[in-house]
């Protein structure tokens, strides 16, 4: 009998520790063929755009999604909703320090810090978001099918000391108020 407890002692642990030693694959994206689809929104509209990663990363552990991190080009900032003049002033706008102060701060990074499978496919992430230099936290939803991914997320501006135009900080803005919140459509493949 204590042979045999022994021997089920013996078969647990090292199974345990094999389990420990899965290796954690790291998978490059492909920054040319993948795209970050922005959104921000005002009273009266909304603009929308692209912007370019810089470089950026997934890794697994036996095919499940444990993290990554991604460097975003902060001058990649492309309006794709407005052409000419307009596409050229809103551009250099969201480029100055009014916005994302790009000259200071020439990048952005999404580091994942947490990962729980939500479904097939599909997991819940946290990652530290760092923009302008302040890194917060930042929860959103991540799918993987084959080598692609696809990522949603909603962004508060504000947290980032982006007031520009903002309703929480200014007072009878009326139809020239920006909402704080922005959308992040990322396409990844790998």
């Amino acid at each position: 009998m204590k042979k045999r407890i022994l021997n089920s002692v013996v078969v647990l642990a090292v199974a345990m520790g094999a389990s420990a030693f899965v290796d954690v694959v790291t998978k490059e994206v492909n920054v040319k063929q993948s795209q970050v689809h922005w959104k921000g929104y005002k009273v009266t509209g909304s603009h929308y755009g692209t912007i370019d990663l810089k470089s950026g990363f997934l890794e697994f552990q036996a095919d499940v999604l444990t993290g990554g991190e991604f460097i975003v080009d902060m001058n990649s900032i492309n309006t794709t909703d407005l052409s000419g003049e307009y596409k050229d002033q809103l551009d250099g706008h969201l480029k100055s320090d009014d916005f994302f102060g790009v000259e200071k701060y020439p990048t952005a990074t999404l580091k994942i810090t947490k990962v729980t499978a939500s479904g097939k496919n599909s997991y819940d992430a946290t990652g530290d978001l760092t923009i302008k230099g302040k890194t917060l936290p930042v929860d959103f939803e991540i799918s993987v099918y084959g080598s692609k991914a696809t990522a949603n997320l909603k962004i508060d501006r504000s947290k980032y000391n982006i007031r520009y135009g903002s309703g929480s900080f200014f007072d009878n803005l009326g139809d020239k108020t920006i909402y704080d919140e922005f959308d992040l459509n990322v396409d990844l493949v790998f």
